[in-house]
């Protein structure tokens, strides 16, 4: 018996798209919800999103977020300036951040899950989430958990399957439960092919070598 009705965050990137599967093998999924919040690569990533639902015949919802494109500071937003090339350890990463991004992301989601009757949102924040992100670390997702229990009448759950996780055990968690890693998307850049240089393609090329896998993407 699946144990939790649940709405998970589907960015389209390896980690939410693994968490999807993830869910649909232990949860009752009532929907994935992607946003769409002006990003460079915001149309490149729901693409994929959208696929993954589809194959797993779940019903997949994209909010836009526009006010953020127009109103917040950051090289992660089609306004914005270059995307930075290195690792994400190296300082200059802190022009990708989105101010209170999951916060934001988080709140509407549980609004939009209970609104639902979903009683658990998914979130595939994991072990390896950035200092330089201040709405990735574990107080911050901890206060957000328990404001958002407080705050709904279906005292909705945060879910975070991989907090224990690194990005590299979550590449084989996802060749465990038989993703289609090509159709997912990772490049801050948003091209139409991955840029190769940026944090998270630099990310994502060290944890499929760590975890044993070719990357089947492009």
């Amino acid at each position: 018996m699946k144990s939790k009705k649940t709405v998970v965050l589907l960015s389209g990137g390896t980690d939410s798209v693994t968490a999807l599967y993830d869910a649909h093998q232990s949860h009752d999924v009532l929907v994935a919800l992607s946003f769409h919040y002006s990003a460079k690569h915001n149309d490149r990533e729901l693409t994929f999103a959208k696929w993954h639902a589809d194959k797993l015949g779940i019903p997949h919802a994209i909010l836009s977020l526009d006010f953020i494109g127009e109103y917040f500071a950051s090289n992660l937003l089609k306004k914005g300036g270059p995307i930075p090339v290195g690792r994400y350890e190296d300082d200059v990463m802190k022009k990708t951040v989105v101010p209170f991004r999951n916060g934001i992301m988080l709140s509407i989601a549980a609004g939009f899950a209970e609104s639902r009757g979903a009683n658990a949102i998914v979130i595939a924040a994991h072990a390896g989430d950035h200092a330089i992100y201040p709405d990735c670390r574990p107080a911050f997702m901890d206060a957000q958990a328990e404001a958002i229990r407080l705050g709904t009448y279906a005292q909705v759950e945060v879910l975070r399957p991989f907090i224990a996780m690194d990005k590299t055990a979550i590449i084989r968690r996802g060749v465990e439960l038989g993703v289609d890693f090509s159709h997912t998307w990772s490049c801050y850049v948003g091209g139409e092919i991955p840029c190769g240089e940026c944090g998270t393609c630099v990310e994502r090329r060290e944890a499929f070598q760590n975890a044993g896998h070719v990357d089947p993407a492009k």
